[in-house]
């Protein structure tokens, strides 16, 4: 899970989300999912290294090329209706890599919200950043609330950063508040319940994810979104993400419409069978 979205453009030059401002606020008007389109959708950036490596570039090609594919899938869902859009940008797990590749992602966070944030802000865009902050630098802690304050009355698209995040350390944050109620007497621990710990995560008040989407042909969660994705449909694909594009989201709706979701029941066709 590298940082794609954050930041630069491909080696034409740097270009923010869109051509100007004025086109971002005139774009295709939202008009809400359609029936029986998920409300939010999570995507697994996977494969940049990869991209990179197939075409004999180095790996920080790979995520320049990725950037352009966040700003694509952005505009896409945002015009989809789409309510909620979480990108795995920086696991927790990242910080194994080479210190000089988790530098250069870092510079990529810090040129896309300097370039970036202005525009997803005029497309009535609001982000929302979950993850870790502890250890951070402090003006990437800075720039991340600065992100937040600035979109959080926008009310179109939410769109979810997951930064320096990782799904167990997100119950275990969630554990460890309860745990502090329980020390404080306001909670018995033979009260707590799902409902309990949903509450305490990173950001209660969102809908779990409906679809999930991983590229590069892996096929695993990777940590991410671990309590949320219970009932979560997930999609699959061969291409690496700087390939990811708005038809690829449309196919992968398209797939989750035509699945049945029976969240432990039996479905409309197994009962009226």
């Amino acid at each position: 899970m590298n940082l794609p979205g954050m930041s630069a453009s491909h080696e034409t030059g740097d270009e923010p989300m869109g051509t100007s401002q004025q086109a971002a606020k005139t774009a295709t008007p939202r008009s809400g999912p359609p029936g029986g389109a998920p409300r939010h959708v999570a995507i697994i950036m996977d494969g940049n290294g990869r991209w990179a490596r197939a075409r004999g570039l180095p790996r920080s090609a790979g995520h320049k090329a990725g950037v352009e594919a966040v700003r694509r899938t952005v505009r896409a869902a945002s015009e989809m209706g789409i309510e909620v859009l979480t990108l795995y940008s920086f696991s927790s797990e990242n910080w194994a890599r080479p210190r000089s590749e988790v530098a250069y992602l870092f510079a990529l966070l810090r040129r896309f919200i300097h370039r970036d944030v202005a525009e997803l802000h005029a497309m009535g865009v609001r982000i929302r950043i979950i993850g870790e902050r502890e250890g951070l630098e402090p003006d990437i802690v800075r720039l991340l609330e600065e992100c937040e304050n600035l979109t959080r009355a926008n009310t179109g698209l939410t769109l979810v950063v997951a930064f320096n995040y990782g799904g167990r350390n997100e119950i275990a944050h969630a554990a460890r508040r309860l745990a502090e109620e329980v020390a404080q007497g306001r909670l018995d621990p033979r009260d707590i319940t799902k409902e309990h710990i949903g509450a305490n995560l990173y950001a209660p008040d969102l809908p779990d994810p409906d679809l999930l989407i991983r590229t590069s042909d892996e096929k695993r969660l990777s940590n991410f979104l671990l309590w949320q994705a219970a009932y979560t449909e997930l999609f699959f694909i061969k291409e690496y993400w700087p390939d990811f594009n708005g038809a690829t989201l449309r196919a992968a709706i398209d797939e989750f419409i035509a699945r049945e979701r029976r969240f432990g029941g039996l479905g409309g066709k197994a009962a009226r069978g």
